[in-house]
């Protein structure tokens, strides 16, 4: 199975990219091509871009794309039923990919060889200071309600038809390891959603990178991105209120793993993330089973509606 490096990107259908670059814009993202029917934005990090919108007439999620550490893995992952053969990717940084589908339909790349920015400008996180250790010395904080860099893409989650079907289709094509479960409230089983991390063994690596959930509808749950602290964070949402934007639900501080979150809608419904802080696991975390209800998602702040779930 495919070696994964990162969740390089998220595919969108959308009826005007325009109105989707401004969003994504004031989300903290930046224009890396734009042509007449496809826009490609980047985050501060090194992935050459990490949101595509493609116009289309009725909107929807595409897919998304995975790198992956190797041009053998395009190779065994071209030799999968389903797979198309290795080929020169279409898009923006060249690079290779092989493209596949998920049983639902989405469209899965495995990408590698992608160019990398070397501009990363991110501001440094600012030192905590907390009861037992100040490290931020003659250093105070100082910063206004902005637009946020978004440094890349942490996440996705998919309503999916079939649970089971789907987490198999991933683990056969890819080194993932399950970080938590969801199960029905009250009861221990059946598993109803699983967060995938990447398996890189020692080195740690984000709680999850995909999530899937049995839905009783098929489409994307949310995007998110991730940025450098908590400070950029509050700030970026009072400026998306001050935008006038669509909040869907934060600021708060998730059960399982642990990010604290910001929940946006984007002009065409689609839910998208600012997270930080997030849990970190190696190849030894063990997996737990959350059974509670959707409120007890959060483990403070803004509660989740029950809309959040369907």
């Amino acid at each position: 199975m495919a070696k994964p490096i990162e969740i390089a990107q998220v595919t969108y259908g959308v009826p005007d990219l325009d109105v989707m670059e401004a969003f994504m814009t004031d989300f903290g993202l930046a224009r890396v091509a734009k042509e007449e029917n496809i826009l490609y934005m980047r985050g501060s990090g090194q992935q050459h871009h990490i949101h595509v919108a493609r116009k289309e007439e009725k909107q929807r999620f595409i897919g998304a794309s995975i790198e992956v550490e190797s041009k053998n893995d395009l190779i065994e992952l071209s030799k999968l039923e389903g797979s198309s053969e290795v080929q020169l990717s279409s898009e923006p940084g060249d690079g290779y990919e092989v493209v596949m589908h998920m049983p639902d339909g989405f469209e899965i790349k495995a990408i590698w060889g992608r160019k990398k920015h070397e501009d990363v400008t991110e501001r440094q996180a600012f030192k905590f200071n907390h009861a037992h250790a100040k490290p931020r010395v003659n250093a105070p904080i100082r910063i206004k309600q902005n637009i946020c860099q978004a440094i890349k893409l942490g996440h996705f989650v998919l309503h999916v038809s079939n649970h089971d079907e789907s987490v198999k289709w991933l683990q056969e094509r890819f080194d993932l390891l399950p970080s938590d479960y969801f199960a029905p409230p009250g009861e221990a089983g059946p598993i109803v959603g699983t967060f995938l991390r990447f398996n890189h063994g020692d080195k740690k690596v984000d709680h999850h990178a995909i999530l899937i959930l049995q839905s009783d509808w098929v489409g994307v749950h949310h995007c998110s991105f991730e940025v450098i602290d908590l400070d950029a964070v509050m700030s970026a949402h009072d400026y998306l209120v001050s935008k006038g934007y669509q909040l869907d639900c934060g600021v708060g501080r998730h059960m399982l793993g642990s990010q604290i979150f910001d929940y946006w809608k984007d002009p065409f419904g689609f839910r998208v993330e600012h997270y930080t802080d997030g849990d970190m696991l190696d190849e030894h975390a063990e997996p737990t089973i959350f059974n509670g209800t959707a409120i007890e998602t959060t483990q403070w702040g803004m509660a989740p509606t029950l809309e959040f779930f369907q």
